[in-house]
């Protein structure tokens, strides 16, 4: 598959929404436990499933999981002063590795059937 100049404008979208995405989700998921937890979750679970909707390809789930990524990473590095976002705290391991399965479940999703398919049953 090429890659046009509308979907690789599409991949980089997907990468700020998934970096804006695991920002909210980093300020979010400790602040109103259990319910930021499962909101930053059900946020990742929409914007991955989402991306792989849009672009109908895994390389749209692995750009926007790609941001998110990045964002948890760089938010989790402490600061001089020792202030930090995601400590060693469950609800931050949960929102961690809960945010990486469900990338890898929507990376692992089956793919849209295309729109001109043609059924594999005879007489249609």
């Amino acid at each position: 598959m090429t890659t046009t100049p509308a979907r690789a404008g599409a991949y980089v979208l997907l990468l700020v929404l998934g970096a804006l995405t695991g920002a909210a989700g980093v300020l979010v998921h400790a602040a109103w436990f259990p319910g930021g937890l499962l909101l930053a979750l059900l946020a990742a679970a929409g914007l991955f499933c989402g991306a792989l909707y849009a672009t109908g390809t895994r390389s749209g789930v692995g750009a926007a999981a790609a941001g998110w990524l990045l964002a948890i990473v760089l938010l989790t590095v402490s600061r001089p002063e020792g202030d930090l976002l995601i400590g060693g705290s469950p609800a931050s391991y949960a929102f961690m590795l809960g945010g990486m399965a469900v990338a890898v479940i929507c990376a692992t999703m089956l793919r849209l059937p295309s729109e001109g398919a043609v059924s594999a049953r005879l007489g249609k």
